[in-house]
């Protein structure tokens, strides 16, 4: 029997070596997100808003210049069609909103394409849920009921706006800075390995755009490292051609604005809220407009989903909340990346 056991063990094993099989999450870990999962649907069930469940799947895909699909090939009725897997329930569930009438949610995967990193992944888990007549600062007021039920005390969150975020942080006004401004700023802070020569180049391309790159690219180096290490933020009144399918108003000062938060705890985005834009014909245009950016970027132009436009023109005053499970369990439990709250990334699936 000795001689048996010694025989079957490797010169090179390493005893607490994991064998590749083996999840990057914990057994512990995998209780406390189920039993995370389970706090948030009881959230939901006492508030009486229906849990839903709409296709991964769609004819439609994201049209989004920085949000990939992920398509698949699909035989239907004996013939090939491309599908795309969802960025977010968010298009399907308006379906349902527009037709019932009544508040939804749903905790489902969804996929973003050329998505790796330690708070990134190709597959993640959302939250996503829709308030019929709630305004933005309803939503928040909910969001903010949610996260004491997540965290177990009571919480309070920072109002901030994106204005003054980006004037603190970065030094400029970022809704009347001239292009030039913005170039400069981003030179100086050494944020210049990032080629938009291809972007400015382009004679047809609107000067907002070019601007919103510029934006984007301080934003998001300069400005969100530093939100919600104190508190949990909530970054408003967003620069108009962030609007996606979120309507716009005049701020304070008559600059145009897109009427959305976001929240960041710990320098990381979390959740991300629209007062909803419920006109089919002006989301045509925008998601046109993302095409023709799309196709400017060498981006494969997504078949635009009629069905939303169709059902946006009938959707009722709401507000809807997209929050990233993976990530709201990380800054709760106080772990440094998505391996460690989620079994199998991308690369090891």
């Amino acid at each position: 029997m000795n001689q048996s056991i010694s025989s079957s063990v490797k010169p090179d094993a390493k005893p607490n070596a994991k064998p590749s099989y083996a999840p990057t999450m914990t057994l512990g870990m995998a209780q406390q997100r189920a039993q995370f999962m389970q706090d948030i649907r009881q959230f939901f069930d006492k508030r009486q808003v229906l849990e839903v469940q709409t296709p991964l799947l769609s004819q439609a895909g994201n049209t989004d210049t920085f949000l990939q699909s992920v398509a698949a090939q699909v035989t239907y009725q004996d013939r090939p069609y491309t599908y795309y897997l969802h960025t977010s329930p968010e298009f399907a569930m308006k379906r349902l909103l527009a037709s019932w009438q009544v508040p939804i949610y749903q905790i489902c995967p969804v996929f973003r394409d050329n998505e790796i990193g330690v708070r990134h992944n190709i597959e993640f888990t959302m939250l996503e849920w829709y308030q019929p007549h709630y305004s933005l600062a309803d939503m928040a007021a909910e969001l903010g009921e949610l996260l004491e039920a997540l965290y177990g005390y009571p919480i309070v969150m920072n109002h901030y706006r994106y204005v003054d975020a980006f004037m603190d942080f970065v030094g400029i006004h970022p809704l009347t800075a001239s292009l030039a401004t913005l170039q400069a700023v981003a030179e100086d802070k050494g944020l210049t390995s990032f080629d938009f020569n291809s972007v400015e180049s382009s004679a047809t391309n609107s000067e907002e755009n070019i601007r919103q790159s510029w934006l984007d690219l301080l934003f998001s180096h300069a400005v969100e490292p530093n939100l919600g290490h104190d508190l949990p933020t909530l970054i408003i009144e967003y620069p108009p051609a962030t609007a996606a399918l979120a309507k716009t108003a005049l701020d304070k000062d008559g600059n145009k604005v897109a009427k959305r938060f976001e929240l960041y705890i710990n320098g990381i985005e979390i959740a991300n809220a629209y007062d909803e834009l419920a006109d089919g014909q002006a989301l045509r245009a925008r998601f046109e407009q993302d095409n023709q950016l799309r196709q400017r970027h060498n981006l494969p132009v997504m078949p635009i989903d009629e069905h939303l436009l169709a059902a946006s023109d009938d959707l009722i005053p709401c507000s809807g909340i997209a929050v990233g499970i993976d990530r709201l369990l990380m800054v709760i439990t106080g772990v440094n990346s998505l391996e460690d709250v989620i079994p199998f990334p991308s690369g090891l699936a």
